[in-house]
């Protein structure tokens, strides 16, 4: 008793108690207690605190948490897989796509090591050969197979980010049938270091208790787990399926391959398409599958030309989405396909009869006496690759090398149209042959014809072999589009396709400057009537038409037609929008979602388009050109009209800005020439329209660059002319012809053909003195003065009508200043207010 109530060593005190004192039994039994309790829990802190010291804290990174979160629950997984515990493993993979979320951050920047990769790839094998073996899925239990299902769809969707790696499996294991996941993946060597350093990573940051439990890990990472996976596989039946996953068969063994025998496979696997869960790339191989088998077994052209149909329908299917477009792999099959079956037609083109009107029950594909008939159109799939290929143009950057890449397919494109068209021009019904004719002017419309210009400039290729090339080509394609285009206007039905042919073939005819074929076609055609009623890529058609036309206008020195035909495009303010070429920011709230993406399917592909800087130079060129003139001779009227409100709203801009420095964008170059031409400095005006910088961005895009511009500077001496006269005409009493031609450069012939225009049409009150080659003024206009007093008489005119009419309103009658007939007097009497008849020209003359 008396070691046991003892105290610690380290706390002895003087006074010892001992059980014999205490005579108590209550007593002495609280004293145990106490003396118990107080023991146990000085020992037990003693203890914690010795733990403590020899276990150190170990902090973790979070890349070192996540990463080991990841090789856990692949292992889990692993471990379900061996037991085919397919709940199990759906409930893990659930888990690892969440994790894998939370540590996106962190694999981006690290990456992901090989081997998870390698670890879905096997369990997508494994779920897939699972769903294949339909007699192991009568056997399993219900929630398995639920499981099973569910799993198969969640990996398919989570396994896009590693198509590559799973088609690479694909390939390798139709190179070697007998390739398993264990020996595809020991073909990488890379892998191993990815997972030691990896797992490194992890052992650095751990004890050493659990090297050994990492040390696995780095197997289950590394290859010996497929290892593992495949030879459990081959201890016996029932255990693990193997991971390696063989070809679908098509047949069972024994089974005559015939033609009745492949149709109905082919009708098997066409039941899946478009139904959810069916793995469209999957249903495209057993279409090619199905195609050799049908070759091989020699069974006819007709049973294969079916099957190329169906293949090329699938690729077509391969995007859901009808926004969304193919991917290059996918284009190169389509393509190769519709190639290999246009081969087949014309090899075999009185053998086979193909046709949209054929019923499927009248189809003979059976290899007999009579032809094959196959119902089909092969038309429409080229025109939905013709729809792809804009979609693709559509959908890449312009600015990239991957644009031009893809640019390079038009070339085959346009080959496989060629084809078509061949093939349709002795097989094909009119109607057909109208829309494969529409597909090939689209193909060319917008395209220069820079070898037929140079052929019409009577200059020859530099070298032989590009004479020798240039003298192989066919027809220039002015005469293929004639040719087409009339075939159109002499058979078609369709109001739309006529419409579209016209449209190109004006553009043709104004990219190729026959300004008065484009000018003739246009106003026979009425398009411009009812255009507000057609479909908006039609409008869009009819808009980018319009604009070229205009600028052949310009490049012919048709300056007044050049404005009329841009004026509707370049006034609205919304000139990209409605050529196609992109939409506005501004314009995004009154469009939808859904909205905006049918507008930006309208979208024209980059290498269509209209430069948009030079569209509007030259309008505001154009403008400049016919409205410095008119606000000459017009100074002075109230009443003067704008003939380009854009044109006066780029003068207003220039005018508002505090300080002038020398012009540097192509608006302020034309704002700069406005005003040097308004003070009849030509030579001014010449510097600013046509300079290096000018040239770059604008003059030197046009096939005749120096044509245009000795126009241009024609244009500006005439039209300063003009102006030079109406500005300063009250200053002069005559003025001789020599002295202007002197001025402005030009021929005498020509400021007298001018001069007497303006005569004529009473723009100038002036006279010509034949003798002496002089320019007599008359001396009837007015002074600067007299136009003062003229507009204040007007406005005193309009202010004592507008006072009249406010007090007859309030009184009901004129009150004692003028009755209703004097007004009308009054009226009769201010029309004389206004100036002389010379001044007041004809609208249409500009």
């Amino acid at each position: 008793g008396r070691q046991f109530f003892s105290t610690h060593p380290g706390q002895r005190s003087s006074s010892q108690y001992s059980l014999q004192k205490i005579k108590s039994p209550g007593l002495k039994f609280y004293f145990i207690f106490v003396f118990i309790s107080h023991n146990y829990c000085f020992h037990r802190s003693l203890l914690l605190s010795d733990d403590e010291e020899d276990t150190k804290r170990v902090v973790r990174s979070a890349k070192d948490k996540r990463f080991e979160e990841l090789t856990n629950l692949i292992k889990t997984i692993r471990n379900a897989m061996k037991i085919r515990d397919m709940a199990k493993c759906l409930e893990e993979f659930e888990q690892l796509c969440r994790a894998f979320l939370k540590s996106k951050n962190i694999v981006d920047k690290e990456g992901l090591n090989q081997n998870c990769k390698y670890r879905l790839l096997t369990l997508t094998l494994f779920s897939s050969q699972l769903w294949e073996d339909k007699e192991g899925k009568k056997k399993m239990n219900k929630n398995n197979a639920k499981a099973l299902s569910t799993l198969r769809q969640k990996i398919r969707k989570y396994n896009r980010d590693f198509e590559a790696e799973i088609a690479a499996y694909k390939e390798a294991e139709a190179g070697d049938e007998g390739v398993s996941a264990k020996s595809f993946l020991k073909k990488k060597p890379e892998a191993a270091p990815e997972a030691s350093k990896f797992l490194k990573s992890a052992k650095g940051s751990g004890d050493e208790s659990s090297s050994s439990e990492e040390d696995d890990d780095d197997e289950d990472w590394g290859s010996d787990t497929v290892d593992s996976g495949s030879e459990s596989s081959d201890e016996g039946e029932g255990k693990s399926a193997s991971l390696a996953v063989e070809k679908p068969k098509m047949f069972a063994k024994g089974t005559e391959i015939n033609t009745a025998v492949v149709v109905k496979k082919l009708n098997e696997i066409l039941q899946a398409r478009g139904k959810k869960g069916t793995d469209r790339a999957a249903q495209i191989e057993l279409l090619h599958a199905l195609a050799a088998i049908a070759a091989e077994n020699n069974l006819g052209q007709g049973i294969l030309v079916k099957i190329k149909f169906n293949i090329i329908a699938s690729l077509y299917d391969y995007n859901p989405n009808l926004a969304a477009f193919m991917k290059p792999d996918m284009w190169k099959k389509c393509l190769d396909c519709i190639d290999e079956l246009l081969d087949i037609l014309f090899d075999n083109n009185n053998n086979i009869f193909i046709g949209e009107n054929i019923a499927e029950d009248s189809e003979n594909l059976a290899v007999s006496d009579q032809p094959f008939r196959v119902r089909g159109c092969v038309l429409t799939l080229v025109e939905r690759m013709d729809e792809e290929f804009t979609k693709i143009m559509q959908n890449t950057d312009p600015h990239s090398q991957e644009y031009v890449d893809n640019l390079k397919d038009e070339g085959r494109v346009c080959g496989l149209v060629d084809r078509l068209l061949g093939y349709l021009e002795n097989k094909g019904s009119t109607e057909e042959i109208c829309r494969i004719y529409l597909r090939r002017i689209m193909h060319t419309y917008y395209k220069f014809d820079y070898k037929a210009h140079r052929r019409s400039l009577g200059l020859q290729g530099e070298s032989k072999s590009e004479q020798d090339q240039e003298e192989s080509e066919g027809e220039d394609s002015a005469v293929i589009m004639d040719r087409l285009c009339k075939f159109i206007y002499a058979k078609d039905r369709t109001d739309r396709i006529r419409t579209c042919a016209i449209l190109c073939h004006i553009y043709h005819h104004a990219l190729h400057s026959r300004w008065y074929q484009a000018r003739d076609l246009m106003l026979m055609s009425h398009l411009q009537d009812n255009i507000q009623h057609a479909d908006p890529p039609v409008q869009i058609l009819y808009n980018r038409t319009m604009v070229q036309l205009g600028i052949c206008a310009f490049r012919q020195g048709m300056i007044k037609d050049a404005h009329n035909a841009l004026l509707d495009i370049q006034s609205s303010g919304r000139a990209k929008e409605l050529l196609g070429q992109g939409l506005l920011m501004r314009n995004m709230q009154e469009r939808n979602a859904e909205q905006e993406k049918i507008e930006k399917r309208r979208q024209v592909p980059f290498h269509m388009h209209i430069n948009l800087e030079l569209l509007e130079c030259v309008y505001l060129v154009s403008a400049m050109l016919l409205e410095i003139p008119y606000m000459a001779a017009h100074e002075f009227d109230a009443r003067r009209r704008m003939i380009s409100k854009q044109f006066h709203h780029q003068l207003r801009v220039g005018e508002r800005q505090p300080l002038l420095g020398p012009p540097e964008s192509m608006r302020e170059h034309v704002v700069a020439a406005s005003k040097a031409m308004k003070m009849g400095d030509w030579r001014t005006c010449h510097s600013f329209i046509i300079n290096e910088k000018m040239n770059s961005k604008v003059w030197d895009l046009f096939p005749e660059t120096q044509r245009v511009r000795k126009m241009l500077v024609r244009k500006i001496q005439e039209e300063s002319l003009r102006t030079y006269l109406f500005t300063y005409s009250s200053v002069y009493d005559s003025i001789s012809m020599e002295t202007l031609s002197e001025m402005f450069e030009l021929e005498i012939p020509t400021v007298h053909s001018i001069i007497s225009k303006m005569i004529i049409n009473e723009e100038l009150m002036a006279s010509l003195d034949q003798p002496t080659q002089t320019v007599v003024m008359h001396r009837t206009e007015p002074t600067s003065l007299q136009n003062m007093a003229l507009q204040l008489a007007e406005k005193l005119g309009s202010l004592v009508e507008n006072n009249e009419r406010v007090f007859d309103l309030k009184q009901g009658v004129y009150g004692g200043y003028f009755n209703r007939d004097q007004k009308g007097v009054y009226q009769q009497k201010q029309g004389g207010y206004q100036r002389g008849g010379y001044r007041n020209q004809n609208q249409g003359n500009y």
